[in-house]
């Protein structure tokens, strides 16, 4: 491993210091701001109604609300560094000193990889599992590759047999799904299905020296482009609130209306919520009838496509775990007073 460090020219240790400050620093800023934007989206763009999300919003929360969202971002950060790295690694070592993309990937723990790849399996996608499992042996063969000084045939069974062979049985498991995919139409479901298994063996070798920066940089740099994006637009859209719907009315009265929501604190005086619109609406206690949590509207599926009765947009977990089944809907989370009969 330290001759990676020898070879060729590499960056000054300040300057790569630097360089990691700045990384550090950037870090722990961007799940800030995407708390923030979170609560910015959320008050329609209202500085008032912000500040009163900000005093009474648990922050507590809304971490959860985005770690529960964003679970799958980590584990593919991981293994792409990693893949990348690996193979400008065994492409042009001497080049490697040079590259923070080569230097995450050779100071990488394995146990990391490892969570990686566990916590992938359970929140990734069923049509992203394929690509999954070419991540993962082109993980084994690149690091077999760097660290194994083995006879010729073993190098051989270890960076071409056992991708063909792993290709080969997620080929047979998933092939009803790509069946099924190309006689819908979804070709882009197919192609994510069929395509990665294929992809493994070219994983785990190295590239030509001239092509190996070109073909690890741009695909890191891309993605760390796309990554903050795509990351932005899907938890700006994670609710962070409790839907619910309040009956309004006196107390010896009828109900006088139905306020629709989200609920942002309950205090000794009154309980607030957030409409659609963004509107604050203040009711006082003793105007509070019955309250009642209202379900997240389903969205309709995607894709049609199942692999062997497991469908394509479920993840293992979401499969396996328990889910809270709503048959029948409260007539007041649809704007209608409680029938108590």
């Amino acid at each position: 491993m330290t001759d990676i460090f020898v070879k060729g020219p590499v960056i000054a240790p300040r300057r790569r210091r630097a360089q990691l400050n700045w990384l550090l620093t950037v870090l722990p800023a961007f799940p800030l701001m995407l708390l923030v934007l979170r609560l910015w989206y959320l008050s329609r763009q209202d500085l008032p109604t912000m500040l009163l999300l900000v005093q009474y919003i648990n922050p507590l929360g809304m971490i959860s609300a985005l770690f529960i969202t964003l679970t799958w971002a980590v584990p593919a950060v991981i293994l792409a560094l990693r893949v990348l790295g690996g193979i400008l690694l065994v492409s042009k070592p001497g080049d490697a000193g040079r590259s923070m993309v080569a230097v995450a990937a050779l100071r990488m723990p394995d146990w990391v990889v490892l969570i990686a790849v566990l916590i992938a399996g359970f929140t990734w996608q069923l049509r992203m599992l394929p690509t999954l499992e070419m991540l993962v042996v082109a993980v084994l063969g690149l690091t077999a590759v760097q660290r194994l000084r083995a006879r010729r045939p073993v190098m051989l069974w270890i960076t071409i047999g056992v991708p063909v062979l792993v290709g080969l049985l997620t080929w047979i498991f998933v092939w009803p799904g790509v069946v099924t995919a190309v006689r819908e139409g979804e070709y882009g479901t197919a192609l994510l299905l069929a395509v990665p298994p294929l992809l493994g063996p070219l994983l785990t070798g190295p590239v030509p020296a001239r092509w190996a920066r070109l073909v690890t940089h741009w695909p890191a740099i891309g993605a760390a482009m796309t990554l903050p994006i795509v990351v932005g637009v899907v938890f700006l859209r994670a609710p962070v609130l409790p839907s619910s719907a309040v009956e309004v009315g006196p107390k010896d009265g009828p109900v006088r209306e139905v306020v629709r929501g989200q609920l942002i604190a309950v205090d000794d005086t009154a309980t607030t919520m957030l409409d659609s619109l963004g509107d604050v609406t203040f009711i006082p206690n003793d105007e509070v009838r019955s309250k009642t949590l209202c379900p997240e509207p389903v969205r309709p599926p995607e894709s049609a496509v199942d692999v062997r009765g497991w469908p394509i947009e479920t993840s293992a977990l979401e499969w396996i775990a328990p889910t809270r089944k709503v048959t029948e809907i409260d007539p007041r989370c649809l704007g209608r007073p409680h029938d108590p009969a």
